[in-house]
This record gives C-alpha cells, structure tokens and sequence, in this order.
C-alpha cells in the first residue's frame, strides 16, 4: 500500500529559485532510494483560518512562502528503509548545510494512504489538506472521502489522495500536531486533490459545494474549524519526467 511523507515548508520567497534548485539535487537521492514520485508546490492561494492554517503551522514569516510537498514510496518498509539511509548519506548531510530556508520549521510526518482515486500524472494546480480526524472515525471519514473523490473527479479533478498519519512525533518548533490543535484519541490527515490548472479549480469548487452529494454524515465526527487548506503550483514533479 503506498505511504506517503508529507511537507509543509516556509521558504523565503525571494528564495524560490535557490530552493527549487535544491529540490533538484535531491530527486536522484530520492528515488534512488525507492521514491516513486516526488512533488513540490509553490502556496499560491493560502487563507488565514480562524483558528489554524497552513501558514500558521509554520511559522510563517511576512515574507516567506509555504510550500505543501511530498514523497510517495510503495510501502512504509520502503520509507522507513529510505530514512534509515539518508541519515548516513553524504548527499543528504551535504542538503542539510546548505538550505534556502528555515529547517527548524519545515514539518514531515509519515501517511498511510486510504484512497486514492485517480492518475498520478502531472498536474497544474494542487489543494494541500491537512486536519484531525478521532482514530475511531477512521473508516467513516475513508468511506465519505471514497464518495466524494469520484465527485471531485466529475466535475474536474485528476487525483484525489488521503493520507492517514502514523503516530506524529512532537518537533520543537513546529509539527502536525501543534499545527492541527490534535486531541488525543486524534490522528492527523494529509490529503491533496490534483487539478488540470488553477482556472479548472476554481470553476469546480463552487459547483461541488452546492452538489447534495458532498453534504457529510452526521457520524464524521471531525472538527472541520481546525481543517487546514490551501491552493498551490508544482514547481517540480517527478511525474511529468
């Protein structure tokens, strides 16, 4: 079953160039060790929240980006393998000294995919989601999102991906379960749905939310005040190579 490791990243947005360069050194790396594919994504339409956001999770700085990323391997033995070997590869100790942006504030965590519905072709436009959901609910918030995936793929979408995390490891400046305000008895969720474009996106999103069809069971028991989005361009993606 695919497994996923999930980004969020505060890059200096004059920077942007220097770190797509620097994503550019670590595709061999990456899929030497069993990346299937590799995705970077620029924030492009990134609201504040109420409570949380994406921007928030980060830190972000009034002139910096956020950036949603990810890594999909064939299985969680092969990331978790992957992991092991970076951390004595001198490749990746040579990344780690030079990096355009803040590390101490760049959050990952390891995701069990759920559903995923769709080609995982080279898109034009991303939504990064990020939330809470209470472990109990698992397989309700599976089922409705394997619904409203063939939804989103009617009225547009390539892809539609959710991601369930393994237990998250606190970080000391930021992390998925400080950004998402998780409860215990909570796993954090990292999902994506893949757009041909940004204008296809935006002409999708006001007709699914009227759609009868998207309107949730009262059994999801999810706190969707502390769900997390935002809009974003890949800036680079295995895919399409």
């Amino acid at each position: 079953m695919t497994y996923v490791e999930g980004f969020l990243t505060p890059v200096p947005t004059a920077n942007r160039d220097a770190y797509l360069a620097h994503a550019e050194r670590a595709i061999d790396l990456f899929t030497g060790l069993g990346a299937a594919r590799f995705v970077e994504a620029w924030g492009d339409d990134v609201p504040d929240g109420k409570i949380n956001d994406l921007k928030q999770a980060v830190k972000l700085k009034e002139d910096e980006t956020v950036l949603f990323s990810w890594l999909e391997y064939p299985d969680k033995a092969t990331r978790d393998a992957a992991n092991e070997r970076m951390m004595s590869d001198p490749a990746m100790a040579e990344m780690a000294s030079d990096m355009p942006f803040d590390g101490s504030r760049m959050m990952f965590a390891g995701f069990e995919t759920i559903v995923d519905t769709g080609a995982a072709d080279a898109p034009g436009y991303i939504d990064g989601i990020v939330l809470a959901v209470p472990e109990a609910n698992r397989e309700a918030y599976r089922a409705f999102n394997e619904h409203t995936a063939a939804i989103f793929r009617e009225y547009g979408a390539l892809r539609i991906v959710e991601n369930w995390g393994d237990p998250v490891p606190d970080g000391q400046v930021t992390d998925f379960n400080r950004a998402t305000l998780r409860q215990d008895g909570e796993r954090v969720v990292f999902s994506w749905i893949e757009w041909p474009g940004k204008d296809a996106r935006d002409a999708a999103w006001g007709k699914i939310m009227e759609d009868e069809r998207m309107k949730p069971p009262a059994d999801m028991g999810f706190d969707g005040k502390r769900m997390m989005w935002g809009g974003f361009t890949p800036v680079l993606d295995t895919a399409a190579r």
